[in-house]
């Protein structure tokens, strides 16, 4: 239902499904961030089924860590896109709780908060965001282009 100025007054389906997205997710990444544990036996053997089983040896756990910080942030961009229909608003709000997760790290003994990974945290919302809006669009035209009244014969 659209209100008189346009605005919906009952969220699209879409926007529901991204709404409960973002509350998984968030339980989800709450969990990994904010445990009281490192990961760096993890990061430190997927580095080395890296190096052992594929025989890449430049790509250290550093690359590992940053690797994981994009796929980790990049459905919050998607569905942070696809809630606000606007990427930008999706960025810069995964990146300021990323700025925050980080900051929640500094009082947890076993995680070492840093600006690389807000770097990557950013860089993965982006991503998301990105791929929401190419789908919003896609959407969006799928709509009008169904929406739009059929050409009319022209009589000669």
């Amino acid at each position: 239902m659209t209100a008189p100025d346009g605005a919906d007054r009952h969220p699209a389906p879409i926007r529901r499904w991204a709404l409960w997205g973002l509350v998984i997710y968030g339980l989800a990444v709450v969990v990994v961030l904010l445990l009281p544990i490192g990961y760096a036996s993890l990061v430190h053997a997927v580095g080395d089924g890296i190096r052992d089983v594929l025989g890449i040896s430049f790509f250290g756990t550093g690359w590992i860590e940053f690797c994981a910080n994009i796929l980790m942030f990049a459905p919050l961009g998607f569905l942070l896109t696809l809630t606000f229909r606007h990427p930008w608003w999706g960025v810069a709000l995964a990146l300021g709780l990323s700025v925050a997760a980080e900051v929640g790290q500094i009082v947890i003994p076993a995680r070492e908060p840093s600006l690389r990974d807000v770097f990557a945290n950013g860089v993965g919302a982006a991503v998301g965001a990105f791929f929401a809006w190419l789908f919003v669009r896609r959407r969006d035209h799928k709509r009008a282009r169904a929406t739009a009244e059929p050409e009319q014969p022209v009589a000669d």
